[in-house]
């Protein structure tokens, strides 16, 4: 039982080994001298405005769980686009169509009603 684990523990022995080996040649063969444009804080080529506690508009942290929500409920059907020709060949291919176009359907349901109630508007 053990055993089985000894692949995990490797991938993590490596996975380490790899990582601590580019830290260290990063910090062998890296700039040593400190300036003040690399000190600076980057922000996509825009010099930085206002402070870092500006606040945000709720709108804005909806828009991202929503876009995660979406995400997610979209990844439900890469396994089941795999699987569909599957149960196709043992005789459930109607009752997984059908439970998947409700899914599809409570989600494009749920993105109508996101939509109407602008929340997708985070300006």
């Amino acid at each position: 039982m053990i055993s089985s684990y000894v692949p995990i523990l490797v991938l993590f022995v490596f996975a380490g080994l790899f990582a601590g080996a580019f830290l260290g040649i990063s910090a062998l063969l890296g700039p040593k001298k400190k300036s003040h444009a690399g000190d600076s804080i980057y922000e996509c080529g825009p010099a930085p405005v206002g402070g870092a506690r500006e606040r945000f508009s709720v709108k804005f942290f909806l828009v991202a769980i929503l876009f995660i929500l979406f995400d997610i409920e979209v990844v439900f059907l890469f396994p089941w686009a795999i699987l569909f020709r599957q149960f196709v060949n043992e005789g459930m291919g109607l009752f997984v169509f059908v439970e998947m176009a409700v899914f599809l359907v409570i989600l494009v349901l749920g993105y109508i009603f996101v939509w109407r109630k602008r929340a997708l508007d985070w300006r």
